[in-house]
């Protein structure tokens, strides 16, 4: 009976949100606490969220409060559990940072709020047509119920002083490898960065890329597969403690590198390599580079679970993170360093001025040094190689 209230229950809540004015919401949200669950292991996004806190707090009256996470899927156990105790408002999760295996389970099971990503005021600054970046995750249509707030791309980083020409595809980090043994992993695919160097190989080492946009279907997938596994059984032998064991997570992979224990890591964002520069945690020579051909690419985006429990603060720091102060600050590497969602053709002179002369670093790459951004394939082909690599190394 529940599940068959919840499209109801979205419906009315949609209806409510559009029918408030967003000085109504403002105005609601004032005094709430946003309870914020985001993965807690990059120490410059959550210093990014605790500036979010302080001038939500300065500017709505609102406070942020950082839950942070090592998976995703956390939060979406907790909004599930809530939903079997009946529990459908006043729910512990204002806020998640989803991902798009995350997203698709959400709003494939009604748990999310909205839409409500068309009505907050600097969405105006972003490109929401029906084929952009920011209006599909994973293949899947958002359909305004999660909100972008970050440019994401997968980047390797290499120390240029002891590896001054890196490997251009799979097959020749495969051959580095050989030649370099021990010094080179990636992070345990049951963290996001880990399933995503998995997503990178099978993109690049499948003969037809275009069939991993459908879900994954078990009568294609061992044979999609087969070269990825074929590659990996070659590879893992050669890498950091023969493949016996893997970094929890990319800061952890760069720490190695940083230690001098690797030779390559790997990261989501692009500017990562330059603003850990100046944070002292990876050495001067750290400059980041992608294979020929491209690399995966994808928006970073929030979403607000059905029974949030403030669902008006939410809305106000989902709009708050498109606005161009919060943009510029976050692009900024001396802060996060995060590339920014907002597209320039749709910024005003005032908009665009919050992003002249922002600090530069050898280590920051050029947009066209990134190469093409190859399509995400859909969610499900992450869960499934993610699970397939434990069944098949994990100990």
């Amino acid at each position: 009976m529940i599940k068959r209230l919840l499209p109801i229950l979205a419906l009315m809540m949609a209806t409510q949100t559009h029918a408030q004015t967003w000085q109504d919401t403002v105005d609601a949200a004032r005094g709430q606490t946003v309870y914020w669950h985001a993965w807690g292991g990059d120490p410059r996004t959550n210093n990014y969220i605790d500036w979010v806190d302080a001038q939500m707090q300065a500017r709505f009256g609102i406070a942020v409060e950082h839950v942070p996470l090592t998976d995703t899927a956390e939060a979406v156990t907790r909004v599930l559990s809530e939903r079997a105790a009946g529990q459908n408002t006043g729910g512990a999760v204002d806020l998640i940072w989803i991902n798009g295996p995350n997203f698709l389970a959400m709003k494939e099971q009604d748990l999310l709020f909205g839409p409500f990503v068309q009505r907050l005021p600097n969405a105006r600054f972003v490109d929401l047509s029906p084929d952009a970046p920011a209006s599909v995750d994973f293949t899947v249509p958002i359909d305004g119920l999660e909100a972008p707030w970050r440019l994401a791309k997968f980047v390797f980083i290499h120390d240029s002083a002891r590896v001054p020409n890196p490997p251009q595809s799979m097959g020749e980090l495969l051959d580095w490898a050989r030649d370099n043994p021990g010094r080179f992993t990636h992070p345990d695919p049951a963290n996001f960065m880990g399933a995503s160097f998995l997503k990178q190989a099978l993109i690049s080492l499948v003969d037809t890329p275009a069939i991993l946009q459908n879900p994954v279907s078990e009568a294609d997938y061992t044979a999609l597969t087969a070269p990825l596994w074929a590659w990996y059984d070659a590879l893992r032998p050669l890498m950091w403690r023969e493949g016996e064991t893997f970094p929890e997570n990319e800061s952890i992979q760069a720490r190695l590198l940083n230690d001098g224990e690797i030779d390559i890591t790997m990261s989501f964002d692009p500017s990562y390599a330059a603003a850990a520069i100046n944070l002292g945690l990876l050495p001067d020579t750290a400059r980041v580079f992608v294979p020929e051909g491209g690399t995966l690419g994808n928006i970073s985006f929030v979403a607000i679970p059905y029974n949030a429990a403030h669902v008006e603060g939410a809305q106000v720091v989902a709009d708050f993170l498109l606005s161009p102060e919060a943009q510029a600050h976050m692009q900024n590497i001396d802060n996060l360093g995060a590339f920014s969602v907002l597209d320039p053709a749709l910024m005003d002179a005032e908009a665009a001025a919050f992003f002249a002369d922002l600090p530069q670093s050898p280590a920051l790459p050029e947009l066209a040094d990134l190469g093409p951004t190859l399509l995400e394939p859909h969610a499900s082909w992450m869960t499934a190689i993610a699970e397939d690599w434990a069944a098949r190394y994990a100990r």
